[in-house]
């Protein structure tokens, strides 16, 4: 992927990784539009970096993500990169009383939203790169997030076949797979003791200028690189069993 003069979209980009993501497209000299669902948190983004463009949608409605996708159509056609970033993490039990209602929201948010927003800037002829945000988490859950670990193991083994059928279209699809991170994901405070989202940032782009695929850090580095006895012994410690 070359790193300057795209046109990028970043679902999610007005806070987290998705922020990230924005702050160091621009700086290497990108047009980057952000979308989320919160205005006021899009404006106080673009306050910091004139010449952002950011888009008021809620990706979990399939409407705003057709609204959305006409919009760009429209007016940025030549969109090149498309960012699926944005997604939910909810900490909960199966045996909750409103689990299958808070796991279908995660579904739709990380599994529908993307597949969904891939299937409509494939459209676009000017598409060139896809980047989707997955998990550590994809190779061996934590149990206290169930739902959003399967929806990243899905979203992962996706990613994977994506690589491979587009191909042949000359689109490059890249998968980002961070650890945890010090970021609101899942509730504030949650994780205060997870590295900086400016390190994760700063290592995965010395991998995209290596021309690699998978871009990991950390936690995420190992899981994408273990076995299944690594895996096992980690989902012993991490959920205490």
């Amino acid at each position: 992927m070359k790193l300057a003069d795209n046109k990028i979209l970043v679902t999610g980009g007005a806070s987290g990784i998705g922020l990230g993501l924005t702050e160091r497209f621009v700086e290497e000299g990108n047009t980057v539009i952000i979308c989320g669902r919160r205005e006021e948190a899009l404006q106080e983004v673009a306050g910091r970096h004139p010449g952002l463009i950011t888009r008021v949608c809620d990706l979990s409605v399939e409407a705003d993500r057709l609204e959305l996708f006409n919009w760009i159509k429209e007016s940025h056609p030549d969109l090149n990169v498309l960012v699926n970033n944005a997604g939910i993490q909810q900490w909960m039990n199966v045996t909750d009383d409103d689990f299958y209602q808070r796991a279908k929201a995660e579904i739709i948010t990380n599994i529908e939203a993307p597949l969904h927003l891939l299937s409509l800037f494939l459209q676009l002829p000017s598409m060139k790169t896809v980047m989707n945000v997955t998990s550590g988490l994809s190779f061996m859950p934590f149990t206290k997030v169930p739902v959003y670990s399967a929806t990243k193991a899905f979203f992962h083994s996706f990613t994977l076949s994506a690589q491979h059928l587009l191909k042949q279209k000359g689109i490059e699809v890249i998968e980002i797979i961070p650890p945890a991170l010090n970021t609101d994901l899942g509730g504030k405070g949650l994780h205060d003791h997870a590295p900086p989202v400016s390190e994760f940032i700063r290592t995965i782009f010395e991998q995209l200028k290596e021309g690699k695929t998978e871009l990991t850090f950390g936690f995420s580095q190992a899981m994408a690189g273990g076995v299944p006895e690594v895996w096992k012994q980690r989902f012993a410690q991490m959920n205490q069993l």
